[in-house]
């Protein structure tokens, strides 16, 4: 047995546990409920552009624009376009590969002894041309080269995965900060409302001092809640001006003055709980799916470790012309001899092929493997883990949002009637038959439910919106690359 044929043997042999170590580490199959605790089991909602639900053309418009010219989804086109090139420049070096190399010269040669032979002449321009093509072409005999086209896919689907989740993280920026803004808004208008009611307060406080029928102690209790009230008001305006302007930067428009965005009008009502399949997450998340891509590049990465010890053929077939152009002589019988140029054209083709056998590397190559496989445990480690957060984040957020809607249920009954007995005692304050303290810690009641109404609508409306993203909503699932 030749020397070569027993390296081949030996890696050949080595090969075989190495192998069957690749072969453990495999893609983790989930098994997840039949459905979340307290909700019933449905089929999802159009959870692709969840903003829709709310029926708030304001919030469609800026999602729009904010997927159209936002600098976080331009740089997300950017990072999708780099992930599908790097994919498409990875795979194509799986293939043959080969390059045309062509050289062109001219030699000026001189006869410096003054001896020069007619019938060798070495005085004269040489001129020469030569052109080759050669080829190098990996056979895939044991699956190393297919297997690198599967990890670039993975790859490329981690990225994608990746800005898809940018995407949702995007969506559910803007119609989070859209609501704080509304929310602050309503906050102002009642600040304002509050100081008009506290000057009206403040005027009648003073008449009925000035009458007698009041002291003037209740004038200053009334022009200092009116104080208050107003540097409230100053500053729920600072916080409504912040958020416009994190909302034009999220759209795309950063430098725009903040009067460009318009908040007219009271927030929408939060959509009904969305029911879903906790299953469903696995194919909508796009967290999962970017760790489900990052565990098929993990197995691939081992198997081309495992793979490395195996041997390389290499076929290199080639093809060349070439032209030489140079001094001779010509011979006309009997006597007569001329300088002349003598021509050559060639051309010629090689068909080779190469091994390589990494015969004393194969200790360290099944080291490197062992540690690869190592590193895609961790991987399907973290897989498990993100499906359980994924899946912990849903039934939390679908158990806020149902708390958030009976709460603002409550609460708007509440406000309601503080309203009323509000109402009635300013009615009996200006008749005379009330104390001002009386009227004044009506109107607390009842501006204290009401600013507890616009925050609990305000967080049902956001906690609607993280429910959406933790349903996997915010992006196109049908149709994406998968790993």
């Amino acid at each position: 047995m030749s020397r070569m044929r027993m390296a081949m043997l030996m890696a050949l042999t080595a090969c075989a546990p190495a192998t069957a170590m690749a072969a453990k580490v495999a893609l983790p199959m989930i098994h997840m409920p039949d459905a979340y605790e307290g909700q019933l089991a449905a089929a999802p909602p159009a959870l692709d552009r969840w903003w829709l639900l709310f029926n708030d053309p304001a919030l469609n418009a800026l999602e729009d624009e904010a997927f159209k010219n936002g600098p976080d989804a331009l740089t997300d086109g950017a990072r999708l376009l780099e992930a599908r090139e790097t994919r498409r420049a990875q795979t194509a070096q799986t293939f043959p590969s080969g390059s045309i190399a062509g050289s062109a010269s001219r030699q000026k040669n001189y006869d410096l002894d003054g001896q020069n032979n007619n019938l060798s002449p070495t005085s004269g321009v040489t001129d020469t041309l030569s052109g080759n093509f050669n080829v190098s072409w990996e056979l895939d005999l044991f699956g190393r080269l297919a297997t690198a086209r599967r990890v670039a896919a993975a790859d490329a689907a981690q990225a994608l995965f990746n800005v898809e989740g940018a995407r949702a993280s995007l969506a559910a920026a803007v119609a989070d900060t859209y609501f704080q803004a509304k929310g602050l808004q309503i906050q102002l208008a009642d600040a304002r409302e509050t100081a008009r009611i506290r000057s009206d307060l403040l005027e009648v406080a003073r008449r009925r001092a000035d009458a007698g029928a009041g002291t003037a102690d209740q004038v200053d209790l009334v022009a200092g809640d009116l104080a208050q009230t107003l540097a409230q008001a100053d500053d729920l305006e600072a916080q409504l001006q912040s958020m416009r302007r994190q909302l034009l930067v999220l759209i795309g428009r950063g430098l725009a003055p903040s009067s460009d965005l318009p908040l007219a009008g009271e927030p929408p009502r939060a959509p009904a709980p969305p029911s879903a399949l906790p299953a469903d997450l696995l194919t909508r998340r796009p967290d999962i799916r970017e760790a489900q891509a990052r565990l098929r590049s993990a197995i691939g990465a081992a198997k081309l470790r495992h793979l490395a010890i195996f041997p390389t053929i290499t076929l290199l077939p080639g093809l060349g012309l070439s032209r030489i152009s140079e001094p001779g002589v010509s011979f006309i019988p009997p006597s007569t001899i001329t300088q002349t140029t003598q021509v050559f054209n060639q051309g010629f083709w090689n068909l080779a092929a190469g091994i390589n056998i990494p015969t004393l590397d194969i200790p360290k190559l099944l080291y490197q493997a062992r540690a690869e496989d190592a590193r895609a445990r961790q991987t399907a480690i973290a897989y498990e883990k993100t499906v359980q957060t994924a899946f912990s984040e849903a039934q939390s957020a679908l158990s806020n949002l149902a708390a958030g809607e009976s709460a603002q249920a409550r609460l708007e009954d509440g406000e309601t009637r503080s309203a009323r007995a509000f109402a009635a005692s300013r009615r009996r304050y200006e008749g005379g038959l009330d104390d001002l303290t009386t009227v004044l810690n009506a109107e607390q009641f009842w501006r204290t439910g009401r600013s507890a109404l616009t925050t609990e609508r305000v967080q049902t409306l956001r906690r609607a919106v993280q429910t959406y993203k933790a349903l996997g909503g915010g992006w196109p699932a049908t149709g994406a690359a998968g790993g």
